[in-house]
């Protein structure tokens, strides 16, 4: 029968990364995001092997946004075999290209490092993939337009939506012989600081939803307030204040917030230090992609100005060495790599040392270690006590929580025929089913990883 689609699940299965999902068709065959996993050690290790799919017969990747959770096997699947187009929104590949590159920087130098010090298991230890594997991946890249239909073949067409969440992020709406399939991607909040109210999709057969916050409402806090008190805290301690960030959109609603509060008289001019290569560049990407967010130009400048942004690893020895009470934004934001790394290995057993998680930790990260209360942390090939203090400020989380989900789904016009319910952890899928069931009575699933839904349409 030639009406037919297959899904088959790649990744974001009963977990919250390794966003991947094929849409087998007899016309097409598309590839929804491509990320790599991350957290607990069992989904790290499955990274490195090939997908359980013949790659060479993708046609084309979709992407919803550029978080690594979704773009980040983007260069392991082009040395798979990949060889046609990565199109995604012009914000979102950018992000992508710079978050790819860093990412790949990262390894080869944690790689080198390993060797060199020799605390690792692999002799030699490799990069997941290098710079020039990223090179070859960004030549692949193609720009589309938000809200604009693309067709792909006779029976298949496309467009990407507008969904908060980070610069660039969009869901996807895909049409395959009158069908209409609807992938979420991750939605965003609304009443954000940077970016506008996600759309909300008005028809969908199929829902393909992340499930992150699925099980949780964001708590109402002022976040002023909250970020206030901590830093005078701190100041009265003599101490610092780190903030591991995801370097795309935490880490400039922070600035943000930062520098509104120095306006305010809130805080006192406590020196700021961005440390995050990665982050300075995708705040340039704000001037760039003016119509997707909400900042304004002098906005932009005047927080940039306010905020010391460290050029160089010798720049962070001298942050480290500087006696001052101050504020440290530095990736990454589940302190799995970057240079939060160094900040901690210093600063952690230093009982006037605050750390502010502030976003989603997937199981396994140091950053859920540390939310958990663990009393000793590992880096590099060390463990090192948790003598700091351990904040959370959730809601800055840039992830629509069950509420905003559910008001998300509101838009959509007519009872679709299955929900699957992806991107989660099993307690927050579990959760998210049973409210979708008690408030819109729809068919509701919870795929396994690596299972295919066969689909006669």
């Amino acid at each position: 029968m030639d009406n037919y689609v297959n899904v088959s699940f790649l990744g974001a299965s009963g977990v919250v990364t390794g966003s991947k999902f094929l849409i087998e068709t007899s016309e097409k065959n598309i590839l929804i995001d491509c990320g790599m996993f991350q957290g607990l050690k069992e989904l790290r290790e499955l990274n490195w092997g090939n997908l359980p799919i013949d790659v060479s017969v993708i046609d084309l990747v979709l992407l919803t946004h550029g978080h690594l959770d979704h773009v980040g096997y983007l260069p392991r699947l082009v040395k798979q075999g990949f060889k046609g187009k990565i199109i995604g929104t012009a914000p979102t590949l950018a992000i992508a290209e710079i978050i790819l590159k860093d990412s790949a920087k990262i390894q080869e130098e944690e790689a080198e490092k390993a060797n060199k010090e020799n605390y690792t298991k692999h002799h030699p230890a490799l990069p997941f993939y290098t710079l020039e594997d990223v090179e070859k991946t960004t030549q692949m890249f193609q720009v589309e337009m938000e809200d604009k239909w693309i067709h792909l073949s006779e029976h298949i067409s496309y467009r990407f939506q507008y969904n908060g969440h980070i610069l660039g992020a969009t869901f996807i709406e895909m049409e395959i012989h009158a069908k209409r399939f609807v992938f979420s991607g991750d939605i965003g909040r609304t009443n954000d600081y940077l970016l506008n109210d996600p759309k909300r999709p008005e028809w969908a057969d199929f829902l393909f939803l992340e499930s992150t916050y699925g099980n949780k409402l964001h708590p109402s806090e002022d976040v002023e307030a909250v970020l206030s008190e901590i830093i005078i805290d701190t100041i009265h301690k003599k101490g610092n204040v780190i903030i591991p960030s995801f370097a795309v959109e935490r880490l400039q609603t922070l600035m943000y917030i930062l520098w509104k509060l120095y306006q305010k008289n809130k805080i006192p001019n406590i020196p700021i230090f961005m440390d995050s290569p990665m982050g300075s560049n995708v705040l340039q990407l704000f001037n760039h992609f003016a119509k997707w967010h909400k900042l304004s130009s002098s906005d932009i400048t005047a927080m940039s100005h306010h905020v010391n942004i460290v050029q160089s690893y010798k720049e962070t020895w001298e942050t480290i060495d500087d006696k001052r009470s101050k504020i440290v934004i530095a990736g990454s934001g589940m302190v799995t790599g970057g240079r939060v790394l160094t900040y901690l290995q210093q600063l952690i057993d230093d009982p006037s040392t605050t750390v502010l998680i502030v976003g989603y930790q997937a199981e396994g990260t140091r950053g859920r270690q540390l939310l958990d209360g663990a009393h000793e942390i590992k880096l590099f090939g060390k463990y090192y006590p948790v003598k700091a203090t351990v904040k959370h400020l959730e809601s800055l989380s840039a992830h629509a929580d069950q509420e905003e989900l559910i008001h998300w789904m509101g838009g959509i016009k007519n009872i679709p025929e299955k929900v699957y319910l992806i991107h989660g952890e099993p307690s927050a899928l579990d959760a998210l089913r049973v409210k979708i069931k008690e408030v819109y009575h729809w068919n509701v699933s919870i795929p396994k990883l690596f299972h295919v839904e066969k689909i006669t349409i």
